[in-house]
């Protein structure tokens, strides 16, 4: 139901945080298989890929998304149930030896290693980078949840090249959701939702001007 867009720039000035969504529209299969697959591909520091996703797009697991915001977050419950899909966008807790191995493999299957010893030698790389956030940052998780943010911001970039809106919120019960998808005990923690589906005609936000900063005031020529 969405128009593809011609280039970036025009993609970037066409979307918005839609406020309201058309509950009588949905995402072709077509087009959130090419969602899907931004989520996959999305880079990362060291290819570390520290993500999960939880989907619904369907009327019980939208529910199952919106005890996320219930009490003070209820500003946010009809974006995520008038929304066409929801994602709940999921970062590890810590990157152990278990998950950097899985990692490892999964590049080795894939034939990322020309020899032996590059395999090793990325395997100690992402080490380096991991065991300075963790011991001398003092902030592996947040490392792990910047990664997250990049895929995030791929996918509301890839969204709007395929005419979906979309809404990325942190506003929601982290904790419950959680407890909802039991994600701890998976590694895991919640750590913000995007509501993807078309625009209502009654959404106030798409009648409202982009505002942004001017090209002379944040870009400086080195």
């Amino acid at each position: 139901m969405g128009s593809y867009m011609k280039n970036i720039t025009e993609a970037m000035r066409w979307r918005y945080s839609t406020k309201e969504f058309d509950t009588n529209k949905k995402i072709s299969a077509e087009d959130f298989q090419s969602l899907k697959d931004i989520l996959r591909l999305s880079p990362s520091s060291t290819n570390i890929q520290p993500w999960h996703f939880v989907i619904a797009d369907d009327e019980a697991g939208k529910a199952r998304i919106a005890k996320g915001t219930e009490g003070m977050y209820e500003f946010n419950d009809a974006k995520v149930k008038d929304a066409s899909h929801v994602i709940v966008f999921c970062s590890r807790v810590y990157a152990d030896d278990e998950f950097l191995n899985k990692v490892l493999d999964k590049e080795d299957t894939d034939g990322r290693f020309a020899e032996p010893k590059f395999k090793e030698q990325m395997h100690q790389t992402r080490k380096m980078f991991l065991d300075i956030c963790r011991y001398e940052q003092k902030d592996e998780p947040h490392w792990l949840i910047e990664q997250l943010y990049l895929n995030m911001g791929a996918l509301l970039l890839g969204a709007a090249t395929l005419g979906i809106d979309a809404v990325p919120m942190e506003g929601a019960d982290l904790k419950a959701l959680d407890e909802e998808f039991d994600l701890r005990s998976k590694g895991y923690t919640a750590v913000a939702m995007v509501s993807l589906g078309y625009r209502s005609e009654d959404d106030f936000n798409a009648d409202l001007p982009k505002s942004r900063f001017d090209e002379e005031t944040i870009i400086t020529k080195a």
